[in-house]
């Protein structure tokens, strides 16, 4: 364990410092710097010797968190970086956009304030990575099985690593011109810079996987194709069709996917030129959805210099402290003022959106009334309706599953009644050697689970091929058990 008496000595808990608001508005650098390493140290101390640490509970990736804080506190950062990896292949993107449900988790959460377990994870990992540590680990020999994985998110990138390392030939179809899928161009630099992405890909093409950009796997290359030629398919596309909002008004100009502003955002960021892109400066813009869409949105638009940003969330504020129903060590629903929330912008809650309002097809307005709740739905308030100024609107409701792209007309691949690529308790769908992992299979979820899945599905492909696996399966897409693997 790490410091016996930390939680004693050491009650404050003590995050990263961001930078200061008028300064980091201005540019598209990350918002937090590295924490002073005397600080860490006494914050990784914190974790307790608690007998049953139930933050492995709240990890799906099952990190060993007890025994890299306590190598944190020791000054071993190499020894860490092993224990990190361990469980995790890309802890620098979990340490980043994770919502750590293992800190809700944590023992010492019970009555005083959680150890900061993302903080010390990223800061093992960042370490790492300035100091040489983070090698290539190709595999010992090759077992002549192939692999190809659709979709370069953290899920395929995951299911790769880990099929290229035991051996197998794997090459990942991503329809985008980069690798990446949404940490690329869906993640904005100020939460993630894409030097984190692409130092990670280096590392795996130098362990043998490869890779194929500008493929769109149903019409470029058809799924039966790569049945045909390789011995196995793993489809992890990520849940990509957004929710729209069909109501009056849904048609003017200036209501956009967020998606649609993320994405020509980002590209512009990395020095591409995008063609009519969406640019909120000097604009009114409003956000429908209070999640982490939105708040990627509220912080573009902020760097875009908007003249008013508005979210408007359908439902009550949540709590600040965890509500009754919500006991430790569950995965609590709090408010939440993330970094973009910080920078500025109105936060509305009890908000129905009843219409899109404009003049000559273009956007001007949003009218929207109190929600109230009758027989447990969220219905409109009469009477109580007003309009907000809005040249813009981003819609960020969530999304509602994996694009079809064809793969029940071409591999008979089945979806379920949630919309996900249906699959069984081994991550095969009901066409063989053809698999699922992520958000194409799960639905719309954290990354942690992305990167969880990945590797629990690349144990299932692993023993299809082979008969057996060494891979571990941290967790499985049903209630049936993955011990068999």
């Amino acid at each position: 364990m790490a410091d016996p008496r930390g939680f004693l000595k050491v009650r404050q808990r003590e995050t990263q410092p961001r930078r200061p608001v008028p300064v980091r508005i201005m540019d598209w650098k990350e918002v937090y710097e590295a924490q002073e390493k005397g600080v860490l140290k006494a914050q990784a101390g914190r974790c307790m010797d608690c007998g049953v640490p139930f933050c492995h509970q709240g990890c799906p990736l099952g990190n060993l968190i007890p025994e890299w804080n306590d190598l944190v506190w020791r000054d071993k950062g190499e020894e860490a970086m092993e224990r990190l990896h361990a469980t995790n292949n890309f802890p620098e993107f979990t340490g980043r956009l994770c919502p750590a449900p293992c800190e809700a988790s944590c023992v010492l959460g019970i009555n005083q304030p959680a150890v900061t377990i993302k903080q010390v994870e990223v800061s093992i990992v960042d370490q790492a990575f300035e100091n040489g540590w983070v090698n290539p680990l190709p595999p010992a020999r090759l077992t002549g099985k192939t692999v190809a994985v659709v979709g370069s998110g953290p899920a395929g990138l995951a299911v790769a690593q880990q099929l290229t390392r035991v051996g197998h030939t794997v090459a990942v179809y991503e329809r985008d011109d980069k690798i990446g899928g949404l940490l690329r161009y869906g993640i904005p630099d100020f939460k993630m810079e894409k030097e984190h992405v692409d130092r990670r890909l280096e590392q795996m093409k130098a362990e043998g996987t490869r890779f194929r950009t500008g493929v769109a796997v149903g019409t470029d290359v058809t799924w039966e194709q790569l049945r045909r030629r390789y011995d196995a398919v793993v489809v992890a596309t990520g849940a990509t069709v957004p929710r729209d909002l069909p109501i009056p008004g849904r048609e003017l100009e200036g209501v956009h996917f967020a998606m649609d502003y993320l994405v020509p955002a980002n590209r512009v960021v990395a020095g591409e030129t995008v063609e009519n892109q969406i640019n909120a400066a000097g604009k009114h813009v409003v956000i429908l959805g209070g999640g982490d869409t939105g708040a990627d949105c509220l912080g573009t638009a902020h760097r875009h210099q908007a003249a008013s940003v508005t979210t408007l969330a359908i439902g009550k504020q949540p709590p600040a402290e965890r509500a009754s129903h919500q006991p430790w060590p569950t995965f609590p629903t709090l408010f939440e003022v993330a970094s973009a929330h910080e920078e500025g912008g109105e936060r509305t809650y009890l908000a129905s959106t009843v219409e899109f309002v404009g003049e000559n097809g273009k956007l001007t307005g949003v009218k929207v009334a109190e929600t109230e709740f009758v027989d447990g739905k969220r219905l409109p308030k009469a009477g109580t309706e007003r309009i907000i100024p809005a040249d813009l609107v981003f819609l960020s409701l969530g999304f509602t599953g994996p694009e079809p792209a064809g793969i029940t007309e071409q591999v008979n691949a089945e979806f379920d009644g949630r919309g996900n690529v249906a699959r069984d308790g081994y991550y095969m769908t009901n066409t063989e050697g053809i698999f699922v992992a992520g958000d194409a299979g799960r639905g719309q979820s954290l990354i942690v689970w992305a990167i969880a899945e990945g590797r629990a599905c690349a144990a299932a492909v692993d023993k299809f091929l082979m008969g057996s696996t060494i891979l571990p399966a941290p967790v499985a897409p049903t209630d049936r058990a993955m011990a068999v693997l």
